[in-house]
């Protein structure tokens, strides 16, 4: 049971005020998807966000303090799920949660955790997009090839694949799976993120929706301008022409595309980290020791 004594505590206008900026700048970095939406237009890089984690703008509304943050005089949110009141006050039932939602919790801090462990790896080149229309009959994205067909898969067959990400492996095409230097499967990921892939980066942002009111406001808004970063970067290296669409393309094929994406990639991954190690500073508590090699199964990590 969570104990208010010696706890950090908001006044109402300060808890409000945190929480009426936080949906403010939620509506700031949503509003171009969601005008879209009112006029069924879709964008094929700042979408895509909305539609790979099925999260909707409205959850990035709902602020949370996080645990360990007595909100005063607040009893509006005294029936919310992993909450608990005491007195005039609610803070997170972080204790709750932990039982509630286990397997869940310990699987994405041990997942974190080992990403954040792991030696980065830059060199990847963001390869896993072109793996993914190599020799395909249809691409993914209604969008032309910078290169080609042709072009395209010469491109992917004089390159080394790197990819150290299931999530995007899973998506590479029959033809560039046995290109890939190792096999990927879910039940190692673990073994295998490492803080240098973009797509683990762009992850964090699901991760911390998924721990829900363990993750402050502050770190939730990070992650996902992290993550719409992160899609900026990886469709500017991708095979496909974007320049319609107001986007120069980092030609990997080329020493110079390859240099500028590294070193893209290599803040990206930074950024990544410092969210990292944040979100689970914020999320377990003292003496919590996530341990065992709990996973989340394929159905659940989107």
């Amino acid at each position: 049971m969570s104990t208010l004594v010696d706890t950090p505590t908001l006044t109402r206008a300060e808890w409000t005020a945190a929480a009426a900026a936080h949906a403010e700048r939620a509506d700031a970095l949503t509003a171009d998807h969601r005008a879209r939406a009112s006029r069924a237009e879709k964008h094929p890089v700042e979408d895509f966000l909305f539609t790979y984690y099925s999260y909707k703008p409205a959850v990035l509304r709902r602020w949370h303090p996080g645990p360990g943050v007595v909100l005063a005089d607040a009893p509006e949110r005294a029936g919310w799920r992993w909450y608990l009141s005491h007195g005039d006050g609610v803070e997170v039932d972080a204790a709750r949660f932990r039982v509630e939602r286990g397997s869940l919790y310990r699987g994405v801090v041990n997942l974190l955790r080992a990403t954040r462990d792991r030696p980065a790896q830059f060199g990847c080149f963001g390869l896993h997009e072109w793996a993914m229309a190599y020799r395909a009959d249809e691409v993914r994205h209604a969008v032309p090839l910078r290169l080609g067909r042709d072009g395209t898969d010469a491109v992917v067959e004089t390159h080394d694949l790197k990819c150290t990400h299931f999530d995007a492996f899973r998506f590479f095409t029959p033809d560039a799976v046995p290109r890939n230097r190792r096999l990927l499967s879910r039940d190692g990921q673990a073994e295998h993120e490492q803080p240098g892939c973009l797509h683990a980066g762009m992850d964090v942002y699901k991760w911390a929706v998924k721990l829900g009111p363990l993750v402050p406001g502050t770190l939730l808004l990070d992650a996902f301008a992290l993550a719409r970063d992160i899609r900026t970067l990886d469709m500017e290296a991708s095979p496909y022409d974007l320049t319609v669409w107001g986007y120069r393309p980092v030609a990997i094929e080329t020493a110079d595309g390859k240099a500028e994406y590294v070193i893209r990639q290599r803040a990206l991954s930074e950024r990544g980290q410092l969210l990292r190690r944040a979100v689970i500073d914020a999320v377990t508590g003292i003496g919590d020791t996530p341990g065992g090699a709990d996973f989340l199964p394929s159905r659940t990590v989107l």
